[in-house]
């Protein structure tokens, strides 16, 4: 419900909330970004998938998805920094 208060037309209440709805996307989709490099890291580090889902308290399964999702954001044909 709109309160008495609120006097913006729901137009501009809509635009604005759309705005947010964008930013809050962004942010979440870079904070996924950091997060699967971070894991990465720890695979890299303690040689497993398993050994960093055990050391987060997490699945095996949560842990590989989230890398599998952020390696099936990467553009086909656009190269890593890792490419030579």
């Amino acid at each position: 419900m709109v309160s008495a208060m609120d006097t913006k037309p729901w137009k501009d209440r809509v635009r604005e909330e759309e705005q947010l709805l964008e930013q809050l996307n962004k942010l979440a989709s870079e904070s996924a970004t950091r997060r699967a490099q971070a894991l990465r890291e720890g695979v890299a580090q303690t040689g497993s998938i398993a050994e960093v889902a055990r050391e987060l308290g997490k699945s095996w399964n949560a842990v590989y998805n989230a890398l599998k999702k952020q390696d099936s954001k990467k553009a086909p044909g656009k190269p890593d920094a890792t490419t030579e």
